[in-house]
Order: C-alpha cells, then sequence, then structure tokens
C-alpha cells in the first residue's frame, strides 16, 4: 500500500450523516486512505449542509463524530456544531480536502428539486476552499434504496448527482452511482446504508481519489 499515489498526503474529509457514525464512511473509508498512508481528519455532522460550514452552525441532534489518523472514531455527544472551513484548512493545512455531502441537500421528500438553494450552498463552499489554494474533491451521493422515511428515489437521486457533477468546480466530482447498480447496497432506512454497504462505498471513493491524485500529479 505504500506505493499509493495518496501515501504522504493530508486530507480533510468533512460531511454530513454519512460520516456521523463510527461504522459509516468515518470508518470504512477513513480507515481506507490511512492504510494507503494519508494522514486523514474526519468530522461528520449529521443534517450538516454545504452552506453550513462556512461558519459555525449546529448540526442535527442525530450525531456527530470526529475521528483523527489511526485513533477511534470519536461520538461528539449533544448537539454538535461545524467549524467554518476556512478554520479548519487553516489548522490542518491539508493537501486535499474531501466533501461528502449530497442526501442532505436534494430534498428528496419536496415536490420540486431545490436548484437555485443547492446552488449557492454548494458554490458558497467550493468558492471558500478555493481561497485557501487547497484542492479538493466532492463525493455525491450513492443510489440507497427507494423509499424509507427520506422519500429518496432513483430519478431523484440521479438528478442530485448530476447536479452536483456541473458545479462542484473547481473541486473534483467523485460520482457515487458508478460504484454500484440502483439498490445494490442495502440501506436501514432508504439512505443509510448497512455496515457492509459503508464499507463498499468507502473502499470506492478511496480507489476513485487515487484518480484524483494522479490527475492533480500530472
Amino acid at each position: 500500500m505504500a506505493s499509493s499515489l495518496l501515501a504522504g498526503l493530508s486530507i480533510l474529509i468533512i460531511g454530513d450523516s454519512h460520516m456521523a457514525t463510527p461504522n459509516y464512511l468515518i470508518g470504512g473509508l477513513h480507515d481506507d486512505l490511512t492504510r494507503k498512508g494519508a494522514n486523514v481528519h474526519s468530522i461528520g455532522i449529521c443534517g450538516a449542509n454545504a452552506g453550513d460550514w462556512l461558519k459555525a452552525t449546529p448540526g442535527g441532534a442525530c450525531g456527530a463524530a470526529e475521528r483523527r489518523g489511526k485513533a477511534p472514531a470519536v461520538v461528539l455527544r449533544g448537539k454538535a456544531t461545524t467549524t467554518p472551513i476556512q478554520e479548519l484548512i487553516a489548522k490542518d493545512k491539508p493537501d486535499l480536502v474531501l466533501i461528502v455531502i449530497g442526501d442532505t441537500m436534494a430534498g428528496y421528500d419536496k415536490p420540486s428539486f431545490p436548484k437555485a438553494w443547492i446552488w449557492q450552498q454548494t458554490s458558497s463552499l467550493t468558492k471558500a476552499i478555493a481561497a485557501t489554494g487547497t484542492k479538493c474533491a466532492w463525493v455525491g451521493p450513492n443510489w440507497g434504496t427507494e423509499g424509507g422515511k427520506y422519500g429518496k428515489t432513483y430519478a431523484k437521486v440521479k438528478q442530485m448527482s448530476a447536479f452536483l457533477a456541473s458545479n462542484v468546480a473547481p473541486c473534483s466530482y467523485v460520482d457515487s452511482l458508478k460504484f454500484s447498480q440502483p439498490g445494490q447496497w442495502a440501506t436501514t432506512d432508504g439512505q443509510h446504508l448497512n455496515a457492509q454497504g459503508y464499507q463498499k462505498w468507502g473502499t470506492a471513493i478511496s480507489g476513485a481519489l487515487e484518480g484524483v491524485a494522479k490527475n492533480a500529479a500530472k
């Protein structure tokens, strides 16, 4: 693994609920990147939208976690608050910021797709990162399963992924829909995967980041 293109890189990961529980991506993805020799700092806050990382913003009461290097994830009790991205970058000085935010902004249970609001959320965060001169990559949502309490549908997740792919520049886009077939990874509620699914998703993201690093090195 030491020959990985990610070896020696400092990676800061910020995300929503998919990063906020120890056996979610803050487990498998973080582990895989660490195994490849990256120095990883992960923070997940349930319910956090992209714009919430521009200023200190309380997340949902549904969970939060933080993890550094090889240490286990620390579950943040109570209602955790985001740390502004520029503050995190100034402190960590990462080579790459990885953003795992998509499902929280898609409005699956709403009749219309909140395009203007999502654009404002994503562009404000990418601009703030770009202003620091730090490279970034954005991980889009996976298929999940249709139904569940969030009202996720394959049509809407496809729409969300396509929108992010076109609007997260200068960040690279990691299209999670390419990693599996619709419904292939089981979920607990339509949106959150089971532990095995998160393991597979994390491995796939880690592999995609090797490609991002290869392109950045050219």
